[in-house]
């Protein structure tokens, strides 16, 4: 296997051909009367940072900071589907005993959501593990190959295994949110125990506990009652249901129609984006820097902007559902920690019906882009999970991620 060094390379000529779109720009009306962000993201906000976007933003200057972390590309053969250029960031550890981690991003983010854990994950060996960490850019996202029809949560399940095993990292653990919880699920049903030794997520949506199903669960749930926490996540559950998932309607019936203007028009890419990021975080303040970062990966991508859309598609059509798939029984073991302003929130009484839980947090901020928004407490978390004293230690070929 030819796995080749990676470096983003974006063309002057691709980068004046984007300000020369941003130029010829047009802009929406905003109901200055309504309550902000009630009808979506505000054309002032837009406005803003496309001006920024189009004379001050400074993208090989992020390109010089994504480049210091070691990138690669690496073609992997998925059954069915042929071969398929997947990028990703590998850093090893110094310390040889670290534990091999795959992190898998979601939408709408990417590879970029390692990058704020990466340095502290691979650092330890004395009173904390320390992990060798791949990261790569899902199918369909940032630099690896657009996805072909019917490429689903199976052939991702199976492409980023094969990363790993082509990287000599026979046995890991892996960590996940969104779709990336979504592929972990998959894989520690695929290929775990004896490859995937566990797997950590946020975003877990488990099954609710029936009464034949899992008795024991569901009589325990009938008197035991939810915590202030577990009400608040059902509230923001209903919230995100009714208010905030019309994108997914969307993207799982109609993406090509959309496709034409995220891909044509710089602005509407940023406004689709944007929106969730301001949405799906526990107000986190984002710099322009860091929106204009993320839609451009997305922007530069090289199957297009539009090119992650086909994973909804494809697991809304998947016979049976991916979600319900996600939910089964996984007998390996599993961490979940829950960011409280994460878009589904479901008692943590039903999380046992997932598989054999090892690690629970629940947080007390941050939303979706956990590794983003809340750094610190998903390494804190994935330490006390692999650490000494847990229920995985040593799980991953004997090393314990300290020093000997």
């Amino acid at each position: 296997m030819s796995i080749k060094p990676f470096l983003i390379a974006v063309t002057d000529d691709r980068l004046s051909r984007l300000r020369q779109k941003l130029e010829l720009s047009d802009f929406p009306d905003e109901h200055l009367e309504a309550e902000p962000w009630q009808r979506g993201t505000p054309s002032s906000d837009i406005k803003r940072l496309a001006g920024y976007w189009k004379n001050g933003f400074d993208w090989h200057g992020i390109e010089a900071k994504l480049n210091s972390f070691s990138q690669y590309t690496a073609p992997i053969k998925v059954e069915g589907f042929g071969t398929f250029d997947v990028h990703f960031v590998h850093q090893r550890s110094p310390n040889p005993n670290a534990i091999p981690l795959l992190f898998l991003h979601g939408w709408p983010g990417s590879f970029i959501e390692a990058t704020k854990i990466l340095p502290q994950l691979v650092e330890g060996g004395k009173t904390f593990p320390a992990f060798h960490v791949v990261a790569p850019s899902l199918i369909g996202f940032g630099f690896s190959s657009a996805p072909k029809p019917g490429f689903n949560v199976d052939q991702h399940t199976e492409a980023y295994h094969n990363l790993m095993q082509s990287l000599g990292y026979t046995q890991y653990v892996v960590q996940g949110g969104d779709f990336g919880c979504l592929i972990a699920r998959f894989i520690a049903s695929k290929y775990g125990p004896k490859h995937c030794k566990a797997h950590h997520i946020n975003s877990a949506i488990p099954a609710e506990p029936s009464s034949t199903s899992h008795p024991g669960l569901h009589a325990k749930i009938k008197d035991v009652p939810l915590t202030p926490g577990e009400l608040a996540g059902l509230a923001r559950t209903a919230e995100f249901s009714k208010e905030g998932n019309g994108y997914l309607r969307q993207l799982s019936t109609k993406p090509q129609t959309i496709a034409f203007s995220l891909t044509d028009s710089p602005i509407g890419l940023l406004a689709w984006l944007y929106e969730k990021l301001h949405d799906w975080t526990d107000n986190y303040a984002w710099t322009d820097d860091e929106i204009l970062t993320w839609v451009s990966i997305y922007y530069f991508s090289k199957g297009g902007p539009a090119a992650a859309n086909a994973f909804y598609f494809e697991i809304e059509h998947r016979e049976p559902g991916a979600f319900a798939g996600a939910q089964a029984y996984v007998n390996v073991p599993l961490g979940i920690s829950r960011f409280p302003n994460d878009l589904i929130l479901l008692p943590k009484l039903w999380n046992p019906t997932m598989g054999p839980i090892v690690f629970e947090k629940e947080h007390t901020g941050g939303g979706h882009f956990a590794a983003w928004e809340r750094p610190d407490g998903l390494v804190d978390d994935l330490r006390v999970m692999f650490g000494k004293g847990g229920d995985v230690f040593q799980c991953v070929d004997g090393k314990s991620g300290y020093e000997d």
